[in-house]
């Protein structure tokens, strides 16, 4: 030991590295290893200060090797060597010659660079204590119902030069753009992994310009401590936390929550012959799933499958929650392909997976969001069904898929469609969860954009490198005649008819509804539905749209407004559909161009339905009247008996662009039976609530 330094044994929790009153405790686990060495840098260059070897018998701890370290200037770098048994078909590959990272790391080394691994760097683990004036900030544990979540990339959301940011790319651009959000009226964002990834590890090539691809997306997370160094504006790996933690709370300040898209079904290690940063090197057979001859499992589809009901691998990934709720103060969690978590260590599924359980019962998750992508890459599908599920909320893709198709013409859909709007009751109630855990969305991060889905018929993924063999084929797009952008303006006119149709049916529904950033003002990925490694003007969002497209964006400013002034969109229970004697209606009553006939389960393109303003003998919101016609023609829809002192008013016409101005309310005549609405679009209509409304029927 060399004489500026001095150790003493330890302490084999927590895992990681911790201050102490004598120094530093470093802890990490592997089971099969013969031995551990500790490596010491000064700096990211050059050879190791100290390199310290563990004694078994001292620093070892049932399966844990630690060792306390005083007289470490801060900050330092570090890394591990592991000795041990090197054979592939037992699922052992120790490699004494690999420097490994430590899995609870909170910071590395030689990233801090977008697309540049910086000049003879080692990638190695960072320590620096950074302390942090929270000035009083917690989680802000809004209710699911009252959520609207917004979906962003950090560097993408302000990385284009239109963005008009000082920072652009980073988690400082994201502060910059807090007011629009405001403005906007969403109440979470919702990030793209910020686990610190590697984004030079993508192995294609852009065929048309030949121009290496890069991972953009980043679902491939090296561990599940460190956020992502390139998105802090400052290029340094040891401050990459505080600056995410100054957008934490800058957010907070403005009431917008905070949800990371977390990866545990997979790591950056891939499958055999890729990278070994950690896990393979300190206890592979652990960490991830192997078949009989020890070859990895790729349920992920991206070469590996984390290990998740492992002991070891189960504590990892609910520290790591618990890391981000208490350090970094975020809300909530969407987990990506989350029914890996149900699978055991031969990957089979768990009826009562104990992770997804601990996870929805921890005591420090409480009140956390927690949002699972319910299906994986090996076929298996478990929305509606999701295990532990009273607490889990799910991406609804069916809920996607049937707004899509009734939007662009498909007929017969109006049963499974009243359904969906209503809150998916057939998928949610039987778990004893709500409408709210249903979170409905049209578009995401997967797939086209709104504007995208009525330009393209077909996905133009040519770009990628992989021959456009890529993303799904069945996207339920409509390009309106033409593929592609146009000047047409008849074409145009359509579009943006259909993108109002889609985002008002979004806001009207029961659940809990997530946007995709700039779908607000018609954001294009020109027909790219997997633009994962499109790190360029593909991906990164065109902020002069927003001008542009001011219409749209005002559309959807007045639409969210919309919602959140009226609770009876954000109920916290299915509908009953039993008449309330105080008010005379139904919670929710059905009808289509007659009140008397919704004509479900008919080849028709049309519905109605009216939600009720009064809730047992309480008076909760307006009497609301939708009414969507997807037909090829304009069609008379007969409207409710109209109670001669409250009227309706119509607030709301896709077909018009100008709907939600202020003042272009129009109250219909008392004695009017029907009103004509547009072929494919939709009509909102409202009135004030009064105790003893008629009954449906016409006069």
């Amino acid at each position: 030991m060399p004489s500026s330094i001095s150790s003493i044994p330890g302490s084999p929790l927590p895992f990681g590295v911790t201050k102490t009153r004598k120094g530093f405790n470093f802890a990490v686990f592997s089971k099969n290893a013969s031995k551990v060495a500790l490596l010491i840098y000064a700096t990211p260059f050059g050879i190791p200060e100290f390199e310290i070897a563990l004694d078994p018998k001292i620093n070892r701890t049932g399966e844990v090797w630690h060792i306390n370290v005083d007289g470490l200037p801060e900050p330092f770098y570090y890394a591990y060597k592991l000795s041990g048994p090197n054979d592939p078909t037992k699922g052992l590959v120790f490699n004494e010659e690999l420097e490994l990272l430590d899995p609870y790391s909170t910071a590395f080394s030689s990233l801090e660079t977008w697309n540049k691994r910086n000049n003879g760097e080692r990638l190695l683990n960072c320590y620096q204590n950074g302390n942090f004036d929270w000035e009083g900030d917690k989680p802000i544990n809004r209710d699911l119902k009252d959520t609207i979540i917004y979906e962003l990339h950090v560097r993408g959301f302000t990385n284009h030069e239109s963005s008009g940011t000082s920072h652009p790319g980073t988690y400082k651009g994201v502060i910059e753009k807090i007011g629009y959000l405001n403005q906007l009226g969403v109440t979470a964002v919702e990030l793209l992994p910020v686990h610190e990834f590697d984004e030079t590890d993508c192995r294609f090539q852009n065929p048309v310009t030949d121009e290496k691809l890069l991972n953009y997306w980043g679902y491939s997370s090296i561990n599940f401590f460190a956020v992502k160094a390139a998105y802090a504006s400052n290029g340094n790996g040891m401050q990459a936390g505080l600056e995410f933690k100054k957008m934490v709370k800058a957010l907070h300040n403005a009431g917008i929550e905070v949800i990371l898209d977390v990866v545990f079904n997979h790591t950056a290690e891939g499958g055999k012959d890729r990278p070994v940063y950690n896990f393979k090197g300190l206890e592979n057979s652990v960490y991830y799933l192997l078949d009989d001859t020890c070859d990895y499992l790729n349920h992920s589809g991206c070469g590996n499958t984390l290990n998740c009901n492992h002991p070891v691998v189960r504590k990892m990934i609910i520290d790591s929650l618990r890391f981000f709720v208490i350090d970094m103060h975020v809300d909530g969690f969407r987990f990506d392909l989350a029914s890996i978590l149900s699978r055991d260590e031969n990957g089979d599924v768990l009826p009562n997976p104990p992770l997804l359980e601990l996870i929805a019962k921890d005591p420090i998750l409480a009140k956390t969001k927690i949002i699972a992508e319910a299906w994986d890459a090996s076929g298996l599908y478990q929305v509606g069904s999701f295990p532990a599920s009273k607490r889990w909320a799910e991406w609804n893709d069916r809920y996607r898929d049937l707004i899509r198709r009734f939007c662009k013409g498909e007929a017969g859909l109006t049963a499974e469609l009243a359904t969906r709007i209503a809150g998916s009751e057939d998928l949610y109630k039987h778990s004893e969860r709500n409408p709210f855990h249903s979170i409905n969305f049209v578009t995401a991060h997967d797939g086209f954009t709104m504007m995208d889905l009525v330009s393209y018929k077909i996905k133009h993924n040519h770009e990628n490198g992989e021959d456009n063999k890529d993303g799904i084929d069945e996207n339920h797009s409509l390009n309106f005649g033409f593929e592609g952008a146009t000047q047409d303006q008849a074409v145009l006119k359509q579009r943006f008819k259909q993108i109002r149709n889609m985002a008002t049916l979004l806001m009207l529904s029961q659940g809990t509804p997530m946007i995709l950033s700039g779908d607000e003002f018609g954001n294009s990925q020109k027909g790219n539905n997997n633009a994962w490694c499109q790190d360029n003007a593909i991906s990164w969002l065109d902020w002069d749209l927003a001008g542009s497209n001011a219409d749209l964006l005002f559309f959807w400013q007045k639409l969210i407004a919309f919602r959140k002034c009226h609770s009876s969109l954000r109920r916290d229970r299915f509908f009953t559909g039993e008449v309330n004697p105080v008010s005379g209606l139904p919670d929710i009553s059905w009808h289509n161009t007659s009140v008397k006939d919704p004509e479900f389960n008919k080849w028709t393109r049309s519905l109605a339905f009216m939600i009720d303003g009064m809730e047992g003998d309480q008076i909760i919101d307006d009497t609301l009247y939708v009414i969507l016609n997807f037909n090829e023609l304009d069609t008379d829809f007969e409207l409710p008996f109209q109670h001669t002192a409250v009227p309706w008013r119509l607030v709301l016409n896709t077909a018009d662009p100008q709907s939600f101005i202020e003042g272009r309310e129009v109250e219909l005549e008392t004695h009017q039976i029907s009103l004509e609405v547009e072929a494919f679009s939709i009509v909102v209509l409202k009135r004030p609530t009064v105790a003893r409304d008629a009954s449906l029927i016409t006069s």
